[in-house]
């Protein structure tokens, strides 16, 4: 398993299981990818080290699977925005807009079906029939002044590109609720491990058939005392990038430090473009069964991702996809490898589904090996 974080370690925990001897290399000093959790020495709070991650699924399956190894608690993600209302006062709003957002920006006290009536005849551009673009998705369904004030600037950070320039399918279903319900995800199962990720991914690893190294860089010149590997790196690094690298953006934290609470909420965007960073995320309110007087914070901002940084978002414009295909392309012609989790399949996965995926992965390979089958390099379609 190249990786110890939720793709290599829950993988890895089923054919142990199953009676395989599992070897698990990771390049960092911690289990965990980007995921990873650690207690602050100075202040006690648990810190999610790579940006905040809030577990949520419908996949029953999957949450008693990680509830198996960890003590979920309940968790609601209730993002609030800085930014200016229709008339340019700033204030803080809720996110996903909802009732209350509508009516805090435009200072009307609008029921459901008033507000769901003056956004679709006063906003909405109704004339955009088929939304080709993130701003075209937008402008057709909340209309410019929201999509100014909460979505255009926050994008243009996140991406580095006009929200002209990017698909609609980046949007998607834009979430607009016409009730004051400020949950951000509206899943089934939503909860935070009480220890932190890597005290849950540690538990996955418990077990005597799972050998861990960390530190320890993979070359390809390893594999061969191994059965089949699993690979959970960047697909472009794996063949050292002979084909060009396939773009990311990266994340850049600055910490500080605050006696007291600081912004009263986890997370807090900022969608003016003349705020360079993104939002402000305070950690101790990622578990609020917590008690700590003082507070730590980041700053975050996004940028294109150098050789030496850590990828965090696959960009996925018609550049990449196209250098994308070259890779799957040699990744399918690749024996005894399979390729998988949010680097190895370039894509951006949320936790729940890299571990339904993992699962999958998993099943399908001991179904193969105990009927004596040869193994494929399993890939998860990514075009």
């Amino acid at each position: 398993m190249v990786g110890a974080g939720l793709s290599g370690a829950v993988i890895g925990r089923h054919l142990a299981e199953v009676g395989h001897n599992i070897t698990i290399i990771e390049a960092r000093d911690h289990l965990g990818g980007n995921c990873h959790t650690a207690r602050d020495e100075k202040t006690g709070i648990l810190l999610h080290v790579y940006g905040p991650h809030i577990f949520h699924t419908d996949d029953a399956e999957v949450w008693n699977y990680v509830n198996r190894f960890e003590t979920f608690l309940p968790y609601k993600n209730q993002v609030k925005t800085t930014s200016r209302d229709v008339n340019g006062k700033r204030g803080v709003f809720s996110l996903p807009v909802n009732l209350h957002t509508i009516n805090q920006f435009f200072g009307k006290t609008l029921r459901p079906d008033e507000a769901k009536d003056f956004i679709l005849r006063e906003q909405a551009d109704t004339g955009i029939e088929v939304p080709r673009t993130f701003e075209e998705q937008a402008l057709r369904f909340v209309g410019r002044d929201l999509y100014e004030a909460f979505f255009k600037g926050y994008t243009k950070k996140q991406w580095g590109l006009h929200p002209s320039e990017l698909p609609a399918s980046i949007l998607k279903r834009l979430p607009v609720r016409f009730n004051y319900d400020d949950n951000y995800f509206f899943h089934r199962f939503q909860g935070m491990p009480k220890n932190g990720y890597s005290a849950m991914i540690e538990a996955i690893l418990d077990h005597p058939m799972i050998t861990v190294h960390l530190g320890t860089e993979f070359t390809q010149g390893m594999s061969g005392g191994f059965d089949h590997v699993f690979y959970s790196g960047p697909l472009d690094g794996y063949f050292d990038y002979q084909l060009g690298r396939l773009g990311y953006r990266t994340l850049d934290f600055e910490r500080f430090d605050y006696d007291g609470d600081y912004q009263g909420c986890a997370v807090m965007n900022f969608g003016e473009e003349d705020i360079p960073y993104t939002r402000i995320t305070e950690h101790k309110h990622f578990a609020p069964w917590e008690e700590h007087k003082s507070s730590v914070c980041y700053r975050e901002f996004s940028r294109l991702a150098e050789p030496d940084d850590t990828p965090y978002y696959p960009i996925r414009q018609v550049k990449e996809k196209e250098l994308l295909r070259d890779y799957v392309n040699l990744a399918r012609s690749t024996n005894g490898v399979t390729f998988v989790g949010r680097l190895g399949t370039y894509r951006y996965l949320d936790m729940d589904v890299t571990i339904r995926e993992a699962l999958d992965t998993a099943r399908g390979f001991e179904a193969r090996v105990n009927d004596r089958e040869e193994v494929p390099p399993f890939f998860v379609e990514t075009l």
